[in-house]
């Protein structure tokens, strides 16, 4: 991409496949490029990219954790698309359910060439469960870069969301620049600036990001 400007507020939604087998059928995995939304079936990924996006329906939202079963695309500009992938490890999902989405997203991560980031949403409260560090390592060592995104922050206090997302940062600190770790609210908009520079950024690369918010030459 050549064009750092991305309205996120275009999101529109593309597709929902059950597996990559379906949504290659619609969307071949070498074109353009894909960042994925992946965390636990109660981080709040439909919330965020509701949030991210401007839109409050973009993405259903459930008060019923682990109702995200499929693979879904949106798209902001062609050949731009977030994916939010199913949840993974929420318990009162029966154990064929948890497997046949485990083996969606696990097909996803491994096989589709155009992802190019990995946003791992984790609750701030209760951070780094087995199946988040899993994600993380996965993804780092298949050389993409992840975003760890802290979300309710606002449940917590400044000091103690402070505190949480410094302790993160030390727990993945082994990564290096490899994971970036930041606090978000749905609610009050808290993180969205940063995280919306992080998506244009892989999306466009640093170079046409820095250019875009370089001040006009005199």
């Amino acid at each position: 991409m050549t064009d750092a400007s991305i309205d996120f507020r275009k999101t529109h939604f593309v597709i929902s496949a059950p597996d990559i087998e379906h949504l290659e059928q619609h969307i071949p995995g070498h074109e353009g490029i894909e960042i994925a939304f992946a965390g636990r079936s109660n981080a709040g990924k439909s919330s965020a990219l509701n949030a991210l996006t401007e839109q409050k329906n973009l993405a259903r939202t459930s008060k019923t954790p682990g109702r995200t079963q499929l693979i879904n695309v949106f798209e902001m500009t062609p050949g731009c698309r977030l994916v939010d992938l199913p949840g993974y490890g929420f318990a009162q999902v029966p154990l064929a359910m948890k497997k046949k989405w485990q083996h969606a997203l696990g097909e996803y991560l491994q096989h589709r060439e155009c992802l190019q980031g990995v946003v791992v949403l984790m609750d701030i409260r209760h951070p780094l469960k087995d199946l988040d560090m899993q994600m993380v390592q996965w993804s780092v060592e298949s050389q993409l870069p992840v975003l760890v995104l802290l979300t309710k922050s606002d449940k917590l206090t400044q000091s103690a969301r402070m505190k949480a997302v410094n302790d993160v940062r030390k727990a993945l600190a082994d990564f290096g620049d490899a994971v970036r770790v930041e606090g978000f609210s749905s609610l009050k908009g808290t993180g969205k600036p940063k995280v919306l520079n992080i998506l244009t950024e892989w999306f466009t690369g640093p170079a046409e990001v820095v250019e875009a918010n370089a001040p006009a030459a005199e």
